[in-house]
């Protein structure tokens, strides 16, 4: 997989208009997706997801890479026991 740090984002504006519904900052999500060390990919969506802390929230952000171009798609806050569930459940795989 190509760096994400040398990747364009590209903000839809449904990204931002839930990232604002959720109280999230666009600046601390592209931190979380250029330098997520926690990535996996969702089996059902076909998409990677990159795992971070928005201040004290654990998200999810689901991305879709073509090129040098990351569209995040939306963000989710969640908790480790939901993380590990969809491990577990085969729905995130690592890579």
């Amino acid at each position: 997989m190509e760096n994400p740090e040398k990747s364009v984002i590209v903000w839809t504006e449904y990204m931002k208009y839930r990232a604002e519904l959720r109280g999230f900052e666009l600046s601390k999500l592209e931190n979380i997706l250029r330098h997520a060390e926690e990535r996996y990919f969702d089996t059902t969506t076909q998409r990677i997801i990159a795992v971070g802390k928005h201040d004290q929230r654990l998200v999810i952000i689901p991305y879709e890479k073509h090129g040098k171009e990351i569209t995040p798609v939306t963000i989710h806050a969640t908790t480790r026991q939901q993380i590990n569930f969809r491990l577990k459940t085969g729905r995130f795989i690592y890579g």
